[in-house]
């Protein structure tokens, strides 16, 4: 698969572009905006891009592109799973250019590592469904704990 030539149409999408400026600070993206995110973990790939494959790059820079990028039209509060979140929407925009399931995968879940870390952290327990779920989901998990470093 020609990850970089599915980045290089993806990032022309005017539903892509039209959301890259949205988005104050706040807990969790001190950056603020969309495009403020990913320039700041853009420079966290290019950091370790001597340690990546070409192909693990480019399928890292689609992660990094898509993830957050529809939290302009996202439910607000809305569980992952739900379509209307964030995740299920940049999943379901990143399958319009992407047939790779585990990149999929990695958009949907790419909060639940923390979100699991988080519960376990105020409770001493965590929904071990919601584990197992991110478990089962996720393949390549060299490539999603990099996404997670960066």
């Amino acid at each position: 698969m020609l990850y970089r030539s599915i980045f290089d149409a993806m990032v022309l999408d005017p539903r892509y572009v039209a959301n890259l400026d949205w988005g104050e600070a706040r807990e969790g993206h001190p950056e603020g905006s969309v495009r403020a995110h990913i320039s700041e973990i853009e420079g966290n790939l290019e950091a370790l891009r001597s340690k990546l494959s070409d192909q693990d790059y480019w399928k890292l820079k689609l992660i990094i592109h898509t993830h957050d990028s529809f939290k302009a039209n996202a439910k607000v509060g809305g569980a992952i799973s739900d379509p209307m979140s964030h995740a299920s929407l940049a999943r379901s925009f990143l399958a319009e250019y992407c047939p790779d399931s585990d990149l999929l995968a990695m958009v949907q879940y790419h909060d639940e590592p923390f979100a699991v870390y988080r519960q376990f952290e105020a409770k001493g327990k965590y929904n071990r469904e919601r584990f197992n779920s991110l478990i089962a989901a996720i393949k390549d998990w060299n490539l999603f704990f990099a996404f997670n470093i960066i």
